[in-house]
């Protein structure tokens, strides 16, 4: 338990691009991921858990801010130049908990703003190791993006560049989230790990990629690079046991959004399009509104206070994660009318899925909505390509969560009411 206070500590893992069936405890049959099935099995898995957009920057915002995209200031993918600005001046659940006594790091990937007036410590981390753009060679940490950028070295501590070159950065990530916990034992403290695995490019270690020489070649990279996670993962929450704080700390791991099929840039410098991720059987990727940009392998642990073992029927998304970690902290769901998210503690605890809500989406132009077992899409992508492939769409997730079965027309009137309520708010968005 922390020593202090008895209040929990917070360990929030992100993986980047990890589709809804990329995890043991989430279908994958061809390779097994054994600290994020332990972890699922110690608390509450989470299989109709959402990300609140299906690319990378949006997500994360609305992950530290418990807002909507719109709200939060952040609605695409930000660039990797050292000018670029991001996440806008507001409350965050790094700020909120060092308010409170906290000390708060980041171990990872940012993704929210370059220019150092939008980086981590401007936004309540006291502690940042990382990189700040959406992806980095994982040996040498250089950013490029096609023939738009010039390649960018981007490894920074606090507001201060450093090298490792040639160390694989999956597993210094982890390494560094574990020495923050074990300088922070005693006092509570707020460890954010956004991996940025398995986003490509596609880089392991050769003694990760020997062990799924059976698998595709597409596939055997992806499960290299899980897989290399899932070890860093290991390490941070043995972490936990060795100092006594695994009892009395949260731990939530979920996904920024579902798996990805753009072109990935492999060692040789091949650009080919990628089919390695997986998204279990959800329609759609990365990109996309339907479920497989959007649904995303999510559990959370808690000993001390959430059931182990338990699959939970509740549909939340990452905006719940603020008002959820702040009620664990202060005993009440906080009272502030600017969060878009709930807290779903009490459900946790309890077993319970909740009543129908509404959940919704905009992402370009595509919008969504989700209402109980019910879910209407307009304008839907199947990934980043911009071809709409569902105009309008009306499917029952309970019988069809794949999205197979477009019942629009079957169901006028259920598919109008939906439509007129996403409507009206994508209507009352900031513009």
């Amino acid at each position: 338990m922390t020593a202090d206070t008895g209040r929990p500590n917070v360990v929030i893992i992100y993986a980047d691009d990890l589709g809804w069936g990329d995890l043991g405890c989430f279908g994958a049959e061809d390779f097994d991921t054994p600290a994020l099935d332990g972890l699922a099995a110690s608390g509450v898995r989470l299989p109709q858990w959402y990300s609140n957009s299906p690319v990378c920057s949006p997500s994360r915002a609305s992950l530290l801010t418990g807002r909507h995209p719109a709200h939060a200031g952040v609605e695409s993918i930000l660039g990797g130049a050292r000018h670029t600005a991001g996440l806008p001046p507001q409350p965050t659940l790094a700020g909120a908990l060092g308010e409170r006594g906290y000390a708060t790091g980041i171990f990872g990937k940012w993704h929210l703003g370059v220019d150092p007036a939008y980086g981590p410590l401007k936004r309540g981390f006291d502690e940042h190791f990382g990189f700040l753009a959406g992806c980095v060679d994982y040996y040498s940490h250089i950013y490029y993006w096609g023939e738009q950028h010039n390649p960018l070295h981007d490894l920074w501590e606090g507001e201060d560049e450093v090298w490792l070159n040639g160390e694989y950065l999956t597993t210094v990530i982890a390494r560094r989230a574990a020495d923050f916990i074990e300088r922070n034992a005693e006092r509570p403290f707020f460890c954010y790990v956004p991996f940025n695995a398995p986003h490509y490019p596609m880089h392991a270690p050769e003694e990760y990629v020997a062990q799924f020489a059976h698998l595709p070649e597409g596939r055997q990279m992806m499960a290299a690079m899980v897989k290399a996670m899932d070890d860093g993962i290991a390490h941070v929450l043995g972490t936990l046991d060795s100092l006594g704080l695994r009892e009395n700390t949260i731990v939530f791991f979920s996904s920024d959004n579902g798996p990805s099929v753009e072109e990935r840039n492999w060692l040789n410098g091949e650009e080919v399009s990628y089919n390695g991720g997986s998204a279990g059987g959800l329609r759609g990727h990365k990109g996309s509104l339907l479920e497989g940009g959007i649904r995303v392998p999510t559990m959370i642990s808690w000993p001390a206070r959430l059931p182990a073992g338990r699959s939970s029927g509740l549909v939340g998304f990452m905006a719940d994660v603020v008002p959820t970690v702040l009620e664990a902290v202060d005993g009440a769901a906080p009272a502030d009318e600017t969060l878009d998210g709930s807290s779903v503690l009490p459900l946790l605890a309890a077993g319970e899925a909740g009543d129908d809500r509404w959940l919704f989406w905009k992402h370009d132009d595509q919008l969504a909505a989700r209402h109980g077992r019910w879910k209407i899409v307009l304008d839907a992508c199947d990934s980043l390509e911009p071809e709409v492939v569902v105009p309008e769409g009306l499917y029952d997730l309970h019988e069809d969560p794949g999205e197979r079965h477009n019942l629009a027309a079957a169901r006028p009137e259920r598919f109008g009411r939906m439509r007129a309520e996403l409507t009206g708010w994508a209507a009352r968005r900031p513009s």
